[in-house]
């Protein structure tokens, strides 16, 4: 284990043109979780090349030469022999223990409730991370942005390939379960759905126990393959259901709709923006801090919309609510209305505004 300890100290990191993304780490130490390809190693590296090269020791712990209990007893003589002050281990399994390092930053897709070190999430690109990947910021970005989601990695995978690419990128992440869960909640995305919805369904094609499903999915969700909202001040009602990235619509069904898709946008630009937010009926999102209703409307008809304000006055009146913004994908106007501002706002201004 020494001599595949001394591989990892010598072998120099490679890392290709880095984006910055809108978390970064300082010389405390992390658990950076995140999904598969959501950017953990690439930001974990980005790091440690800024530090002295005999400093740090990355070790990949998905590398299947590695022994754990082997590594368990030379990892922490192994720092001490080589002053390394920072230890990052990459893919962290729990049975790994921490040697006695300055700083110590460990990733996962599995959160584990360690006090000594800050968690970190990370999710895939946000939109205004995305145009760092562009070549012109307009129409064609956001266009673009539809079209491959917010995988940094699909930038390099061709037209041809995206689908399957992530599908390959989830079923070798993901076992059988959650994966025929991941394409269920695909169909539905954007629409109340509950676990036990679920079950009804998939027992209709294969044979699973609810307790194996209901696991299962309480694993996706933790792991926030799965994001699930609720409705305001009613914790028992059935949770409207994203999925972490709007790319997995298209690669896990056929079933188009674009109003869902773009709402779904909206709600992960808010999710990373860390907004406490929750739906209503009749309200695509409501995010009480800011006393603000958001409406989801890609093409706005205004006489649709004012019917649409109209089914919603009581609740505007009821919470005082002082803005309503409708998202569009390029209508730009303010709207005069008794009860609340009304402004309707392009997605990307809305999206790199805040």
């Amino acid at each position: 284990m020494e001599i595949l300890l001394e591989e990892f100290y010598k072998t120099d990191l490679n890392l290709e043109k880095f984006h910055f993304r809108k978390v970064f780490l300082d010389e405390r130490s992390y658990q950076i979780n995140g999904i598969t390809h959501s950017g953990k190693s690439k930001l974990v590296k980005n790091y440690l090349l800024g530090l002295k090269k005999n400093s740090y020791l990355y070790i990949d712990c998905s590398d299947v030469r590695i022994d754990i209990e082997q590594l368990n007893l030379h990892l922490n003589s192994f720092c001490n022999k080589n002053r390394i002050d920072v230890l990052v281990l990459d893919n962290y399994v729990k049975s790994i223990k921490f040697p006695n390092v300055n700083q110590l930053i460990i990733t996962s897709q599995k959160r584990y409730n360690i006090d000594s070190l800050i968690p970190l999430q990370l999710y895939p690109l946000s939109y205004e991370e995305f145009l760092a990947y562009e070549h012109k910021y307009d129409s064609s970005a956001l266009n673009h942005f539809f079209q491959i989601g917010g995988f940094a990695h699909m930038h390099k995978v061709s037209a041809d390939e995206r689908v399957l690419n992530i599908q390959k990128m989830l079923k070798n992440t993901l076992d059988d379960v959650a994966f025929d869960i991941l394409k269920l909640c695909a169909k539905f995305n954007s629409h109340k759905l509950s676990a036990f919805t679920i079950y009804g369904r998939l027992k209709q094609s294969r044979k699973i126990s609810k307790d194996k499903l209901y696991k299962a999915f309480d694993e996706l969700v933790e792991a926030n393959y799965i994001h699930q909202l609720q409705k305001y001040n009613s914790p028992k009602a059935t949770k409207k259901l994203y999925l972490c990235d709007i790319s997995l619509k298209s690669a896990l069904t056929i079933e188009k709709n674009f109003s869902k898709l773009f709402e779904h946008m909206v709600y992960l630009e808010l999710l990373k923006s860390a907004r406490e937010t929750y739906y209503e009926e009749g309200i695509d999102f409501f995010l009480p801090v800011s006393n603000e209703i958001i409406l989801c409307k890609p093409f706005v008809d205004e006489r649709k919309l004012f019917k649409r304000l109209e089914s919603i006055e009581s609740f505007l009146f009821s919470y005082a609510i002082k803005k309503v913004t409708i998202i569009s994908m390029n209508k730009e106007t303010i709207l005069s209305h008794p009860l609340s501002h009304v402004e309707i706002i392009p997605f990307d201004i809305w999206a790199l505004g805040d």
